[in-house]
């Protein structure tokens, strides 16, 4: 009987050391794992700060080619930069290009806002810039790059706004709920959780039947009469 019991308190204990084996508690993981999270953007935010980037550049290079091919870039930048006229001039197209990547950089890259307010404010800028160039300009005389850089800006600022209202944003707020939703919860018990012995557990085991079959003898013995 102690050799059981010694066996059955052996097995609980090995059963809580089984139920132990992960220690380190979750909300403790998740603040080091939030901590490392808040020193760098998301990787959907660095889509959106590329393509800004891209927006930038694109539109500097179709401004590039333009001047190429109307005479020459070191005549077409005196022309259209220090000579400025708004109906004929491309450069303030490529200034509204600048004026949204450091804004944008600006607000989610550098700043890491987490609000729709910016780029709305550039693509609002950017779509009523175009609306007036276009109507009032004489752009559309000036051939194929008259059509193209206002086409292109103003599609790719709605690119912008489309990709940090329904991915950006969207995307962020979503992994800092589950981020939050677990830290906020307790920890989670051992897989293994050593439960209740059962006083079944501990039993006696029956008399042994040759003791029994002695004491028997012994008694009938007894009782036998005596001739």
């Amino acid at each position: 009987m102690d050799s059981q019991c010694s066996s059955s308190v052996g097995s609980r204990a090995t059963l809580g050391g089984v139920g132990n084996i992960n220690p380190t508690p979750i909300s403790a993981r998740m603040k080091s794992y939030e901590g490392g999270e808040k020193k760098c953007i998301s990787d959907v935010r660095r889509t959106f700060c590329l393509f800004v980037t891209f927006d930038l550049l694109f539109v500097t290079l179709l401004w590039i080619i333009e001047l190429n091919v109307n005479g020459g870039i070191e005549v077409q930048l005196k022309k259209e930069v220090l000579d400025y006229d708004y109906h004929k001039s491309f450069f303030d197209i490529f200034v509204l290009a600048v004026f949204r990547f450091a804004a944008l950089i600006l607000a989610y890259a550098v700043c890491k806002l987490r609000h729709w307010w910016a780029i709305a404010i550039t693509t609002a800028i950017t779509t009523g810039f175009l609306i007036v160039k276009v109507v009032l300009s004489k752009l559309l005389s000036q051939g194929a790059f008259g059509y193209l850089l206002p086409i292109v800006s103003f599609i790719l600022a709605w690119i912008e706004t489309w990709l940090l209202d329904f991915k950006v944003l969207p995307q962020e707020a979503g992994d800092e709920i589950r981020c939050l939703s677990v830290q906020n919860a307790p920890d989670r018990e051992p897989l293994l959780h050593p439960g209740p012995v059962p006083d079944s557990q501990f039993y006696s085991p029956p008399e042994s039947m040759a003791d029994s079959d002695e004491d028997f003898d012994d008694k009938y013995d007894l009782e036998k009469p005596i001739v």
